[in-house]
């Protein structure tokens, strides 16, 4: 602690011992990620490029499991793919740092999910992500609501 001369405020440093680990996680990113795999999710909103391909996921489920496995499942077909959540600045608790990352490893309509996408905003029951390609500017966006 330091009470300073100038304005009498107090400044306080905390040091912890021992190395923090590889793979920090920030609380934001464990609440998405225990949201997220709890129960089933479907697309209420996929944008590509200004074009509304929301309809290519109607009936499809979605299953984000704790392994990282990620399911779609309309009750007759399955797809199969990964998910992760990843923190590109593990020295803070911000969504703007965080990225959801898909990838469905198949060249149909589910391809078009593969991207680490950014959060906008997210709650329990709704995660609402964005991505602006580097390639040509364009702006997607894809929502998920809980089942």
């Amino acid at each position: 602690m330091d009470v300073s001369g100038g304005n009498g405020g107090t400044d306080n440093l905390t040091f912890q011992i021992g190395t923090p680990a590889a793979n920090c996680t920030s609380q934001i990113q464990n609440t998405i990620s225990t949201n997220v795999q709890s129960g089933t999710w479907r697309i209420t909103l996929f944008e590509d490029s200004g074009v509304d391909e929301t309809n290519n996921f109607t009936g499809y489920n979605f299953t984000f499991n704790s392994s990282g496995d990620l399911n779609a499942n309309n009750g007759s077909t399955d797809y199969n793919g990964t998910w992760s959540i990843t923190n590109s600045n593990s020295n803070d608790d911000n969504l703007d740092d965080l990225d959801f990352n898909i990838n469905f490893n198949l060249s149909n309509n589910f391809q078009d999910l593969n991207d680490d996408w950014d959060f906008v905003s997210q709650t329990a029951t709704k995660i609402e992500l964005i991505d602006v390609s580097g390639g040509n500017g364009d702006t997607d966006y894809l929502t998920f609501e809980k089942n």
